[in-house]
C-alpha cells in the first residue's frame, strides 16, 4: 500500500488535468476579445499577453493567496480564510471574471464533496466560492506540499489559456507547444517574485485584461465564457 505522500504527485496531476470537471477550458479571461481586436494575433503576441498576465496578476494575486489559504487551513483560521477569499473575489474586476471565479469554485467544491474530501471549511464561509481554496483543501487532503501545488497551479492556468489561444488565433499545435515552453521559462522567477509580495501589494494590476474582459461581455460571437 502506497502512502499518501507517495501518491501526492499523481493526485496533483489529477487536480491540474484539463479533464478535471470544473470547466477550466471554457474560459479565456479576456483573450477572446484581445484576439478579436487584433491585440493578440500570433504566437509572439500571445506569449507577451500571457507573460504580462502571469507577472502582473498570477504572481501578485493568485500565488500569494494560495500561500495564505494553505497556511490558514493548518490552523483552521476562518477569519484569515474569509479575508483572503474576499480579497480574491473583489480583485476580479469584471462581472465575467467574478462569475468565472464563482463557477469554478462551486464546481470544484461539488467535485471534492463527491470524492469524499472534507469541505466543511467552505460550508462555514460567507464568501463566494473560489477555485484556490478548493485546490488548497484538496492539496491538504492528498498530501500535496505548498510549493508543488503552486507549480501545478501555474501549469494548469497556462495550459488552459494557451489551448484557448491555439483555437482563437488560430495557431498550430507546434506553436502552442512552443508557447508553453517559452512561458514556463519565466515560472521559477514568478514563483520567487510571489514569495516577496507583501500583504498590501496583493492584487491584480492588469488594466488591459479588465478592458478586454469588459468588452468580451458584449462581443457579438463568442466561444468562451470569459
Amino acid at each position: 500500500m502506497k502512502s499518501d505522500s507517495e501518491l501526492a504527485c499523481y493526485r496533483l496531476f489529477q487536480l491540474i488535468s484539463p479533464s478535471l470537471p470544473i470547466g477550466g477550458f471554457t474560459y479565456s479571461q479576456g483573450l477572446e476579445y484581445a484576439v478579436e481586436a487584433g491585440w493578440v494575433k500570433d504566437r509572439v503576441s500571445l506569449e507577451e499577453w500571457l507573460i504580462y498576465m502571469v507577472e502582473s496578476s498570477v504572481a501578485t494575486l493568485e500565488l500569494p493567496i494560495i500561500d495564505k489559504l494553505y497556511q490558514a487551513l493548518d490552523t483552521q483560521n476562518m477569519e484569515v480564510i474569509e479575508h483572503w477569499c474576499d480579497v480574491l473575489y473583489t480583485s476580479r474586476e469584471t462581472s465575467e471574471l467574478r462569475a468565472e471565479e464563482r463557477q469554478r469554485g462551486h464546481a470544484l467544491n461539488t467535485l471534492l464533496r463527491q470524492l469524499d474530501i472534507d469541505i466543511s471549511v467552505v460550508e462555514r464561509l460567507s464568501s463566494h466560492p473560489n477555485q484556490l481554496l478548493g485546490l488548497c483543501i484538496a492539496a491538504k487532503a492528498w498530501s500535496i506540499d505548498l510549493a508543488t501545488l503552486k507549480q501545478g497551479y501555474l501549469w494548469s492556468w497556462l495550459e488552459n489559456i494557451v489551448t484557448a489561444g491555439v483555437k482563437l488565433i488560430p495557431l498550430g499545435q507546434t506553436d502552442g507547444q512552443l508557447a508553453l515552453i517559452n512561458i514556463t521559462g519565466c515560472f521559477p522567477k514568478v514563483i520567487t517574485q510571489a514569495l516577496h509580495i507583501e500583504e498590501w501589494m496583493i492584487g491584480s494590476f492588469t488594466p488591459s485584461i479588465a478592458i478586454a474582459s469588459s468588452l468580451h461581455q458584449t462581443q457579438y460571437t463568442r466561444l468562451f465564457r470569459s
